[in-house]
C-alpha cells in the first residue's frame, strides 16, 4: 500500500489552492483566450508532483538536465502563445516548485503564495496601473498623422469608435494610397476589448 507523507499532502493541497485561484482569479476573469486554464492547472500539479517526488531521489546529472530540456523547450505548436500566458505559465511552474522543494512550513507556503496571487490580481486590475487595449487601424486621412494635428486625430478616431484614445503611434505611411498604419492604445469599455497581440517590426514614431 501506498503511503505519502504528510508534507506531501499538504503541499499538493496548497499547490492546488494556489495555481485554481491564480488561473481563475487572474487569468479566467481577466483573459479574453481562457481555453488555457485548465493546462494551467494540471500542467503546475504535474509539476509540483513531479518535482516533490523526485527531489530526494539519486538520479544521474543526464536525467535532471533531460529533464530540465523538457520543461525548457515545451511549447504549444498548436498556436502561438502570448507573453501574458507564457507569464502566467511561469507563474504556475514558480509556485508549484516553490511548494514542491522550499522546505517552507505550510503557512508560509499560503503566505507567498497569496502574495503572488495578489500581486497578479492587482496588476490586472485598474489598481495598480490603467488597463489599455490596443487596435492596428488603417487610417485614410493623411494630413491628421502630423504632429501638430494629434488632437485632431485622436478626435476623429474617438468620435469613428467610441474609444477613450490615450496614445497612437504611427506605425506606416502609404504615401501612394495616402493612408497610414497606426496603433491606438485606448481604455477599454465596459463589455469588455479583445486585446491585439499582433508585433510589428516597423519603425515607429510615437506621440504622447
Amino acid at each position: 500500500m501506498i503511503q505519502f507523507h504528510v508534507d506531501f499532502i499538504y503541499g499538493l493541497a496548497i499547490n492546488f489552492g494556489a495555481i485554481f485561484i491564480l488561473a481563475i482569479l487572474c487569468y479566467y476573469q481577466f483573459s479574453e483566450n481562457r481555453a488555457h486554464t485548465s493546462a494551467f492547472i494540471l500542467f503546475g500539479m504535474g509539476v509540483f508532483i513531479i518535482t516533490a517526488l523526485l527531489h530526494k531521489t539519486d538520479i544521474s546529472m543526464g536525467f535532471a538536465f533531460g529533464l530540465f530540456a523538457v520543461f525548457s523547450m515545451l511549447r504549444y505548436r498548436t498556436e502561438s502563445i502570448s507573453v501574458k500566458e507564457m507569464t502566467y505559465l511561469f507563474l504556475v511552474i514558480a509556485i508549484s516548485l516553490l511548494n514542491a522543494v522550499s522546505g517552507l512550513s505550510p503557512l508560509e507556503l499560503i503566505i507567498i503564495d497569496s502574495i503572488i496571487i495578489a500581486l497578479a490580481y492587482l496588476l490586472e486590475t485598474n489598481t495598480l496601473m490603467e488597463k489599455l487595449s490596443e487596435r492596428i487601424i488603417e487610417y485614410e486621412k493623411i494630413e491628421n498623422i502630423r504632429p501638430e494635428n494629434l488632437q485632431r486625430l485622436k478626435n476623429d478616431i474617438q468620435d469613428r469608435t467610441g474609444w477613450q484614445v490615450k496614445r497612437i503611434d504611427i506605425l506606416y505611411v502609404d504615401f501612394l494610397k495616402d493612408t497610414a498604419k497606426i496603433k491606438v492604445r485606448f481604455k477599454p469599455s465596459l463589455q469588455g476589448c479583445e486585446e491585439t497581440t499582433q508585433a510589428s517590426h516597423d519603425k515607429s514614431q510615437s506621440y504622447e
